[in-house]
């Protein structure tokens, strides 16, 4: 009892509190580093590339699939970690190519046209809905701003690696430049007071004249290759568009209505850019048309009417027309409009209108990964490519099948038997976030 007042006296009783407050917290343990070499083995397994495999093993080395075959005839590497997926279901994770996830945000209302603008200076890779992706299965996504302007600014293509940055997160080709395309739109979302254009006729205007600006730049900078000095000033939004001009950046164009189809393909044919058409609510009426321009199309199917007078006729058969006549043909979310944990009964909504499951499965897959340029590493199970994929209580396009677990490049990033994974994949509005001040969604 006499410790104490002597502790206060002498200020070593503050002093010691002091200490215990800055005292450095124990680092969390590290997970185990992965096994080099791991083994799924009796599950189905959907490649995508080839038919289904029933009995069979997925071997992922180094953040690649090894080798995938039966389990008759595929051997299990010494030292391997063995899972046993018997009853489960394998396929490729998931490819959204049109998404909203992380928050991104493009042009501002100064200008109808904001080409220089980028989605990789917006998105937040720490937002809830990244992990809500990844609890659907979702391995690969285009991330771009909203439609409400004719060009709303550059897209970026992600894949939903855990990752503290979201240059650690971005896709990036042979030179290790980041992937990403141009979110273009037209209809009635660009239309508005000025500066926006108050008629489609003039939203086409618009667009024609920067596509003719971007023209005259890149004619001026092939003059001054040999000198130079005569280079034009550097201009970001005519550098952006010039990509476009050289086949270098695909435009992702939102469009629905019919004669809105035809106008995006008009423009194509004229500067000749590539350009995957979005949503595309009356495709199934202008189909052959699609097919003979060779654009892809990013689709998506809706359960319920309403939403925007010009996607009144968007009809399930969307996709089955326009497979049938070999256009290469995704589903997409557009997430927050159909949430990434349902993404698998998007393309099911498909099979609704005529579409085979097995092109189904793929525009959720493949497709998606062909119209981003990245099909050679993604999109299909098979040896070579990254090892991205998701596990399934059953088949891939019932309703009552859920994703257990989704892996990216060998990692697994979401498992339905950890709570916190668990909140993000049956959480309401604000599953996982602290800091909002409702309290309805925090339990696990």
């Amino acid at each position: 009892m006499k410790l104490l007042p002597l502790l206060i006296a002498s200020g070593a009783l503050a002093a010691l509190v002091i200490s215990l407050s800055r005292a450095t917290p124990a680092a969390p343990p590290h997970p185990p580093p992965l096994p080099k070499v791991i083994a799924f083995v009796h599950a189905r397994i959907h490649p995508v590339s080839s038919a289904p495999i029933n009995d069979a093993t997925l071997i992922v080395k180094a953040g690649k699939v090894i080798a995938i075959g039966p389990f008759s005839s595929t051997p299990v590497p010494k030292g391997a970690a063995v899972v046993d997926c018997q009853g489960k279901v394998i396929i490729p994770g998931l490819i959204c190519t049109h998404s909203h996830i992380a928050s991104p945000s493009g042009g501002d209302m100064s200008s109808p046209i904001h080409p220089e603008a980028r989605v990789l200076d917006s998105v937040d890779v720490r937002d809830k809905s990244v992990a809500r992706a990844r609890a659907g299965g979702v391995t690969a996504v285009n991330i771009m701003s909203g439609s409400g302007h004719l060009i709303s600014g550059q897209t970026i293509y992600l894949k939903l690696r855990e990752a503290n940055t979201t240059e650690e997160m971005a896709i990036r080709d042979a030179d290790g430049k980041i992937m990403g395309g141009l979110k273009m739109a037209n209809g009635t979302n660009s239309i508005r007071e000025a500066p926006f254009p108050g008629t489609r006729g003039k939203s086409a205007a618009l667009v024609r004249q920067q596509f003719l600006k971007a023209r005259d730049y890149q004619q001026k900078l092939a003059a001054a290759a040999a000198d130079p000095s005569k280079a034009p000033e550097r201009d970001l939004s005519m550098e952006c568009l010039v990509e476009v001009l050289e086949g270098k950046r695909v435009v992702h164009h939102h469009t629905h209505r019919a004669d809105d189809i035809l106008t995006v393909l008009r423009m194509k044919e004229e500067f000749g850019f590539k350009v995957v058409l979005h949503h595309v609510s009356d495709a199934w009426q202008v189909a052959d048309e699609i097919a003979r321009s060779g654009a892809g199309c990013s689709i998506i199917n809706l359960d319920s009417p309403g939403g925007k007078l010009e996607a009144r006729d968007i009809d399930w058969k969307n996709g089955a027309e326009l497979v049938k006549r070999g256009v290469v043909t995704a589903v997409h979310t557009d997430d927050p409009v159909t949430d990434s944990r349902w993404f698998l009964r998007s393309a099911a909504l498909s099979v609704r209108g005529g579409m085979s499951p097995e092109n189904a499965l793929e525009s959720v897959t493949l497709a998606g990964a062909k119209l981003m340029g990245i099909d050679t590493r993604t999109g299909s199970l098979e040896a070579g490519k990254d090892a991205d994929f998701a596990l399934l209580s059953g088949d891939p396009l019932s309703i009552y099948t859920r994703v257990e677990q989704t892996w990216v490049e060998g990692a697994k990033v979401f498992d339905v038997t950890n709570p916190e994974d668990k909140l993000m994949a049956e959480g309401g509005y604000g599953a996982g976030n602290a800091v909002l001040s409702s309290t309805c969604c925090f339990s696990k």
